[in-house]
């Protein structure tokens, strides 16, 4: 190796051509040699620059770029690009700006050097020296040169020449987004330039005044006059004949159109005479564009954008969603992709004109590319109305069974506010909701156990039906947690009625009290349940024992054997059943009868679903020895009769998820029997629950954020979040992060999931714990990002104080 780098040496000399260098750089065989090549090179470059006459100033510059180009250093040649600008050769120049636009940006203390050649430049006889002062301001041109040189670019706008007045357009739009109010005097010459022919002359000038519409609402009602300009513009290219200086696969000037077209878009939005003024014409574009090529569909979305963007006629709104409906048959997965995101911005004010495609949209579920069958599962959600909810569950559902992993929970969770909020009868929501736990128990929600908890409970004619189908797919899989816990809960509230084996509704099945004992000895086994699921179980298992009479002692013996168990919540449950057992056996029947009605205290929400809210109803239990010694006291005097070993000075609520399926009683610590209950450990006293102080830190474009804080200790805090979505579009990829300051610890928990259905539907709690030890002022910056509606959103806020508790 060393011989060949001796050998590349004596090859090179300082006076190498450009093609000689970058042969022998490729012809490196490692890195290193690549290193030694190149810096050989820019020592005689160094040593080149040093010189004062040097005839091949623009050589050097160009091998330095090369190895600019290469990612190596090449900052050295900055001031060289500076005098070569300054150079009178023309040769000399076009490579001094090439390497400024490169090496030099606004940053860099050099750039001001050249704003005096660049004006002077730009009043040179030459169009090409002119040409390329403008490509270099409008590349890297600094606010303080664009303030300066403004003058001359509006100059140059009105002039003869097209060649120069097109880099003119360009490089004024560069300007106007370095210094907003530099707009003001580009605008006279932009609207004088709508009357060239050019077509570069033409494109530039619509940039250079959507740039202007968009950063300044008085200049954009001025500009609502070229209206009919652009319309007439517009009209010569679509019926104009064939041009080879402008046609694109049969298309004239499509780019010219696309432009036009968006800047009509800003003018027609939010106003009737412009939207009236191009009504026409978008309804002649829409009609007579080829949309067999790539070129005439771009031309076409972006008649499709203006015309549902503006105030437009609804038959043209309608031609509008068709043309998207024949971009969902095109093979161009890309052009599906684009026609389903922007069909799922329509879909709420042109619901009936988007339903015309839903057997289309459908049938995109079954794409192969996973971003296409995302948008498509959106808007099949999105169409599901009353009049449809039949046929579309049932294509939905065939999609569950097959979908991606990571689209299973979406799914499964569009379907269940769908069914929620179109089911034609309960026992079809009932149905559709267990085919989906049959199918995707383990992507649901948090909160569908007990909303499906509730929702059984209040369907009292189909309590039979509903404890045989679930008792029947519990025998056949138990891997599907969700599942699970709701067919042990419905065992136990229902048992007796799947040992009657009466039932109109399905096949009558001959159930013994062994074979219920045995399903749910299974689960309280098996290694895949969770401990959730195991005290689900438990508690169903205790629960039969009023239900059945012959297997008592069997489930006192499975009670008992967890009395023991390594998880303390099921260890705790199972003592205090074996207390109800033997010291308060008497009590037993009354404390495990069936549960009431469970009444619902916000969309989303079922009683008991948060510990922080007060229960609204409590059913008195019938205890035939102690019912005139239960007076009911104040809901918030209530006491969990499960917490028998107590330990908490707070009252637990009633919560469908574990234990729910014991009722809550009201206790009076003066009778006899509430005394009883309450002193198994020493007579603990129930303490009324004190709601958490919530406020609101973020609200904006339907999207709520509430905070509330728990004090855990001096120096420990715990703050939850609670996000919910008021707009009638989900919200998908909803995710919270939270900084404080150095000295403060912060550790996030899981949040309860990742989307905000619409409308209130259900809500995402995060909780974060935090240890101050220094005792400093508490600050939290929070990150909100989300996507809706195929758009991503992301948005911040500071919360400087915190409620206290």
């Amino acid at each position: 190796m060393l011989q060949r780098l001796v050998n590349t040496s004596n090859a090179m000399s300082p006076s190498v051509p450009l093609q000689e260098m970058i042969r022998a750089i490729r012809s490196a065989r490692t890195q290193c040699e690549e290193r030694g090549v190149i810096q050989r090179e820019c020592a005689a470059i160094r040593a080149q620059f040093r010189q004062a006459d040097n005839g091949g100033r623009s050589h050097n510059l160009a091998k330095l770029l090369y190895v600019h180009m290469l990612g190596y250093p090449a900052h050295f040649g900055q001031m060289e690009c500076v005098r070569m600008i300054a150079s009178p050769r023309y040769s000399e120049k076009r490579v001094g700006y090439l390497g400024a636009m490169m090496l030099l940006d606004e940053k860099q203390d050099a750039s001001l050097l050249i704003t005096n050649s660049i004006k002077n430049d730009l009043s040179h006889s030459n169009q090409y020296v002119q040409s390329l002062a403008l490509c270099t301001l409008a590349c890297m041109g600094s606010a303080e040169m664009c303030r300066d040189l403004a003058p001359e670019i509006d100059r140059l706008l009105r002039a003869s020449n097209s060649y120069i007045k097109k880099k003119a357009a360009l490089c004024a739009v560069h300007i106007v987004r370095k210094v907003h109010e530099l707009g003001e005097l580009f605008a006279p010459a932009a609207r004088s330039l709508l009357a060239e022919k050019n077509h570069g002359v033409l494109h530039g000038a619509v940039v250079l005044i959507t740039e202007l519409c968009e950063r300044n609402p008085e200049t954009l009602e001025r500009f609502r006059k070229t209206v009919p300009d652009l319309v007439q513009i517009m009209k010569g290219l679509v019926i104009s004949g064939y041009s080879p200086e402008h046609d694109v696969a049969g298309v004239s000037d499509p780019f010219l159109q696309v432009r036009i077209l968006r800047l009509l878009r800003i003018l027609g939005r939010n106003n009737e005479a412009a939207s009236d003024a191009m009504n026409d014409l978008l309804a002649q574009v829409a009609t007579n564009t080829d949309s067999t090529k790539t070129v005439g569909n771009a031309v076409l979305y972006e008649t499709v954008l203006t015309v549902l963007d503006i105030k437009s006629e609804s038959g043209l709104r309608v031609l509008a969603v068709n043309i998207l409906g024949r971009f969902l048959l095109n093979n161009d997965r890309n052009i599906r992709y684009i026609a389903m995101t922007s069909l799922q911005r329509i879909v709420g004010t042109d619901h009936n004109a988007v339903q015309r495609h839903r057997g289309t949209i459908v049938d995109c579920l079954k794409d192969q590319d996973a971003s296409v069958k995302r948008r498509a599962l959106e808007l099949s959600l999105a169409l599901v109305s009353a009049t449809n909810i039949r046929s579309m569950m049932k294509e939905l559902l065939l999609f569950l069974s097959s979908c991606p992993l990571e689209l299973r929970s979406q799914a499964a969770s569009g379907i269940f506010n769908a069914a929620e909020r179109y089911a034609p009868s309960q026992r079809w929501h009932i149905d559709t909701i267990l085919h989906v736990l049959t199918t995707a128990g383990g992507d649901v929600r948090d909160e569908t156990v007990p909303n499906l908890i509730q929702l059984i409970t209040n369907t009292s004619e189909l309590h039979c039906y509903t404890v045989h189908k679930l008792y029947r797919a519990l025998l056949s899989d138990i891997s599907q947690q969700s599942l699970v816990q709701v067919a042990c809960w419905c065992i136990g509230e229902y048992g007796d009625l799947l040992l009657r084996g009466e039932c109109q509704e399905t096949e009558p099945v001959q159930v013994t009290e062994d074979d219920v004992l045995d399903a749910l000895e299974t689960v309280l086994q098996s290694h895949m349940s969770a401990p959730a699921t195991r005290g689900f179980a438990l508690t169903a298992t205790m629960k039969l024992s009023t239900r059945i009479t012959d297997n008592v002692d069997r489930i006192r013996s499975i009670v008992s054997i967890y009395g023991s168990c390594i998880d303390v919540e099921l260890q705790q449950r199972a003592v205090e059943y074996n207390a109800l057992f033997k010291k308060y056996d008497h009590m037993r029947a009354a404390v495990l009868e069936r549960m009431p009605v469970i009444e619902k205290n916000s969309p989303g929400h079922t009683n008991g679903e948060s510990t922080r809210e007060a229960v609204k109803e409590v059913q008195p239990a019938k205890v035939k020895q102690a019912e005139t010694l239960l007076p009911q006291q104040p809901a918030n005097q209530v006491c969990d009769l499960l917490d028998l070993l107590g330990g908490s000075e707070e009252p637990l609520q009633s919560n469908p998820a574990v234990g729910s399926t014991v009722p809550v009683l009201p206790i009076s610590t003066s009778s006899t029997a509430g005394g009883d209950l309450l002193d198994l450990l020493g007579g603990l006293e129930p303490t009324p629950l004190t709601p958490a102080p919530t406020v609101t830190v973020y609200e904006k474009s339907g999207v709520t954020l509430t905070l509330s804080s728990e004090k855990q200790s001096d120096s420990g805090l715990t703050v939850t979040l609670t996000a919910s979505n008021s707009t009638d579009s989900d919200i998908s990829s909803f995710t919270l992060q939270a900084a404080v300051p150095k000295s403060v610890q912060l550790h996030m928990k899981a949040p309860s999931g990742d989307s905000l259905p619409a409308r209130g539907a259900a809500k995402v709690t995060q909780m974060v714990v935090l240890s101050n030890p220094n005792k400093v002022n508490l600050k939290m910056r929070i990150r909100i990002s989300y996507t809706s509606q195929g758009s991503a959103f992301q948005d911040t806020v500071q919360v400087d104080s915190f409620p206290e508790h």
